[in-house]
């Protein structure tokens, strides 16, 4: 099949989302990852648009990149003066990138009403804007920006832009649906004219996701020949977002059999998403198709039975493909082969008819009843089966915490919190300052336990969600916590429920970190059995 290449505007287009704001230094580790990935191109900023990007594109430049150009992108020369003289062309030459991305406008509309000027002028503008980069060695990637709304309203002339681009020799000529209204079977119809009447060649696309058919339009472009997708790897953008690249990449590869990156860097898909959600402040999509923590969780008791029987009965793809995991959400609807999942898991032996299943159960309904919501709160459900089963030795113990909080606070951090806890007999006494009592908390309990415990310093909070129980009560109501944490590896989540938000909050956060320090013990006992290395009273020297 033809090659496909992939475009990644994260550090560019995803950067006029809402609320993002990139350093040089996440621009940095953002690139870093995409090429490790394989992505062919990213576009990495405008150099003439701010000193950071300058900076940026100066630092990249000592970073050895194994997969991925370096892109920078600019618009075409201002009105009524040459190309050599136009300092934005001037800034993107003095990147130093082999690959420039330039955008002009492919609407009548934008020529006259938006920037003013007349349609010859326009088309003069993208010519001598091309051929300038050209001369200077460059591959020039020509977006043509509104090209779709362009067409629809005045097809003679957006033709005009890519023949005109095409002749002053752009490498690739991208159809930019800007407004990201264009149907899937308006971007049909006009792609097939494209290559079919007028024989365009080395046609890209670029969708926004305004009309919620970003994707569904870059396939479709892709099917009718295009072989240049543009977008960001996690739908970040301006509005309601970009092309989501995660999600083209797995149906290009997993779908329709394009060889997009290797099968080993496919697999990394879902650690990549979720990477540069962190680097960028953001919370991943649990929604998010193939890469989301709930692609492939299953809550439903038939249709959990089904997919033990056969995965494929209830999901289109297998989830370590793209590098995610199945989960089997755990609820009073799940039924009992769900619970035997998790039972099985940590004792293989026990039988599903056994009064340790059925004590489980009834435990499990009993605390859902309390205001327990297990579905997504799979570590703390993993501790409630090795307490029930009698296999959970507490890593700790608390004495006691006190929490002062001063209003009105004299600096940022408003909470204190003394902590005394115990690990087998050595008791260690502590005290944290936080933003907040909950931060202070968790930062008291990892300093102490830091002491006892190395790992510790590696698992860090990525959510935190309170939830209100019985509104009728008022400020007396119960309240649900929901951790999610990670060591940079795994995550997990974990749950408290209590009348109290700082009990609720601690109950989630001690569950969160026992089920760390097992996973922690679990990794080391696994490592000394496989290598035979205990000495000779039988102790673990991993």
């Amino acid at each position: 099949m033809r090659k496909v290449y992939i475009f990644d505007s994260t550090l560019r287009d995803g950067s006029q989302a809402q609320g993002i704001s990139f350093s040089v230094s996440d621009k940095m580790k953002i690139v870093k990852k995409l090429d490790e990935i394989g992505i062919n191109y990213i576009e990495a900023g405008n150099p003439g648009s701010n000193p950071k990007d300058r900076e940026f594109f100066r630092e990249i430049k000592q970073i050895p990149l194994k997969n991925a150009k370096i892109c920078a992108f600019g618009s075409t020369r201002k009105i009524g003066i040459k190309a050599k003289d136009d300092q934005n062309l001037k800034e993107l030459i003095n990147a130093g990138t082999s690959v420039i991305a330039i955008f002009g406008k492919a609407w009548d509309f934008h020529v006259t009403d938006i920037i003013k000027t007349t349609l010859e002028e326009n088309l003069n503008m993208i010519y001598d804007s091309i051929m300038y980069l050209k001369l200077h060695n460059k591959e020039v990637i020509f977006d043509a920006e509104h090209f779709f709304d362009g067409y629809k309203k005045n097809k003679d002339y957006a033709i005009k832009v890519l023949l005109v681009a095409e002749k002053a020799g752009a490498d690739s000529l991208v159809l930019c649906d800007t407004n990201g209204g264009t149907m899937p079977f308006e971007v049909s119809e006009i792609l097939k004219e494209l290559i079919d009447k007028y024989h365009f060649k080395n046609l890209g696309i670029h969708c926004h996701n305004d009309s919620g058919n970003a994707v569904a339009n870059s396939i479709i472009a892709v099917k009718y020949g295009v072989n240049h997708v543009q977008g960001t790897i996690t739908g970040f953008g301006e509005r309601c977002g970009n092309a989501n690249l995660s999600t083209i990449i797995a149906d290009l590869q997993v779908k329709m059999g394009y060889d997009i990156i290797t099968p080993k860097n496919l697999e990394q898909l879902t650690a990549t998403y979720r990477y540069i959600c962190e680097v960028s402040n953001v919370i991943p999509n649990e929604k998010e198709p193939y890469v989301g923590s709930y692609a492939f969780a299953h809550k439903g008791g038939m249709h959990i039975d089904a997919v033990y029987k056969n995965p494929h009965s209830f999901e289109h793809a297998p989830p370590e493909t793209v590098g995610n995991e199945r989960k089997i959400l755990m609820s009073e609807v799940s039924g009992r082969s769900t619970v035997m999942s998790i039972i099985n898991s940590v004792d293989p032996n026990i039988k599903k008819d056994s009064d340790q299943v059925k004590k489980i159960i009834e435990r499990l309904k009993e605390l859902e009843y309390q205001g327990y919501q297990f579905e997504g709160a799979e570590g703390s459900f993993e501790l409630l089966v090795r307490k029930e089963l009698g296999l959970f030795r507490p890593f700790f113990h608390l004495i006691e915490y006190k929490m002062m909080i001063d209003k009105p606070s004299t600096t940022d951090k408003s909470a204190t919190v003394a902590m005394k806890i115990k690990v087998n007999e050595t008791v260690e006494v502590t005290a944290a300052d936080g933003y907040g009592p909950v931060n202070a908390l968790d930062i008291a309990l990892r300093k102490a336990l830091s002491v006892f415990y190395k790992s510790i310093s590696s698992m860090y909070l990525t959510d935190y969600k309170v939830r209100v129980i019985g509104t009728e009560k008022a400020t007396s109501a119960k309240v649900r916590v929901i951790i999610e944490s990670t060591d940079g590896h795994k995550t997990w989540t974990t749950i408290g429920v209590s009348s109290d938000i700082i009990e609720a909050s601690f109950e989630a956060l001690v569950d969160s970190v026992e089920y760390s320090l097992l996973k922690e013990e679990n990794k080391n006992e696994q490592k000394c059995h496989d290598n035979d290395t205990k000495d000779i009273s039988g102790t673990c020297r991993a």
